[in-house]
């Protein structure tokens, strides 16, 4: 049977494709084999696998059910990568609540609800307006606001955040973002350069500056924030170290 020539362009069209797709995931590496938490640390009364995803769970308070019951934000912490200057891809839902993708970090202590972290984090929400940035928890606050570039210095001991270009308004940004639905983030550092991707659109782009603040290296973490009950999920993570 011979195929219609437009059908016919586009199996021509998808063959081409193939390496293409297949090269742009050379030297990834899976970080989370899909059906346990192998290679995680976390608490396992708020952290599991469902559906093929990690998968957290914020539970109600029994005195506010309109409240969750953590008291600190708490996290799933990858016990055997160290991250240094890598690219970092995964799908996230969110509903309710806020989350974020903990990097170059390190654990401060170990709360009643699992391991509290610091550093870099991407963060992103159920709201509209945090998805995208770079904070730095329990450090310096918000390097970079949605569609900001901007360079971190150290001016006396506090960080000094200057906006030095914009990559697009932060509605438009935010209009792309699928609410209560799977959404990809990207994360690429290298060296002092921080950038986050959502669904193929860079979010921040960020040059830290602040000396010994400017984390070069350490743990890979998911977060739990405190707030409403909430459910976070995360699949296809994958990982590649850049030279």
């Amino acid at each position: 049977m011979k195929l219609p020539s437009a059908l016919l362009t586009l199996a021509t069209s998808a063959l081409l494709a193939l390496p293409a797709l297949a090269a742009d995931e050379a030297g990834f590496k899976s970080i989370f084999n899909g059906k346990d938490l192998t290679g995680w640390e976390g608490n396992p009364k708020l952290w599991s696998v469902k559906d093929g995803a990690i998968t957290g769970i914020t539970p109600p308070s029994e005195k506010d059910p309109k409240k969750g019951a953590i008291t600190h934000n708490t996290f799933l912490v990858n016990k055997d990568l160290t991250t240094k200057d890598f690219e970092l891809r995964l799908s996230y839902r969110i509903v309710n609540g806020n989350s974020g993708i903990q990097y170059r970090s390190k654990v401060m202590s170990q709360g009643d609800w699992g391991p509290i972290v610091g550093g870099y984090q991407a963060d992103f929400e159920a709201g509209k307006t945090y998805s995208g940035i770079l904070y730095e928890e329990r450090g310096r606050g918000i390097l970079a606001k949605r569609g900001e570039k901007t360079t971190v210095k150290d001016a006396e001991g506090k960080a000094k955040v200057e906006v030095t270009g914009s990559l697009g308004k932060t509605d438009e940004i935010q209009a792309k973002i699928k609410n209560e639905d799977w959404n990809d983030y990207v994360v690429i550092a290298k060296g002092n350069h921080l950038q986050h991707f959502i669904n193929g659109m860079k979010t921040v782009d960020v040059t830290d500056e602040g000396g010994a603040k400017a984390a070069k290296e350490g743990i890979l973490a998911l977060q739990i924030h405190v707030g409403p009950p909430m459910t976070v999920q995360f699949k296809n993570l994958r990982i590649k170290e850049l030279k």
